[in-house]
């Protein structure tokens, strides 16, 4: 059940490649205002594994699930986006859209 107007939470896992971290992150530095100027873009951040120092987490908040795979993924924005930040990944992200569960936070 999602509670009414609770935001999605997308989280992506990315695994950069090796030596590339610090390129990334300069890419991603550029790459945020794409996504931060899509309409139901609520927030996102950043962060970055402490056992594995190529591994990151993308955590973004959306208005809908639909802003994301529909408004952000079929827009021009989105192909500067994989342009930037898509040939960093191996293997490619997984994806996954999260909902607060009633009555679980703290």
């Amino acid at each position: 059940m999602r509670l009414p107007g609770a935001p999605i939470l997308e989280v992506a896992l990315l695994q950069v490649q090796p030596g590339q971290t610090a390129a990334f992150e300069a890419a991603f530095g550029q790459a945020q205002a794409l996504i931060s100027a899509q309409p139901g873009h609520l927030r996102h951040e950043v962060q970055r594994c402490l056992e594995d120092d190529h591994r990151y987490v993308l955590l973004v908040w959306w208005a809908t699930l639909e802003d994301h795979t529909v408004g952000f993924r079929q827009s021009a924005a989105y192909q500067e986006w994989r342009a930037l930040l898509h040939h960093f990944y191996a293997p490619f992200p997984t994806v996954e859209h999260f909902v607060p569960v009633p009555g679980l936070a703290g």
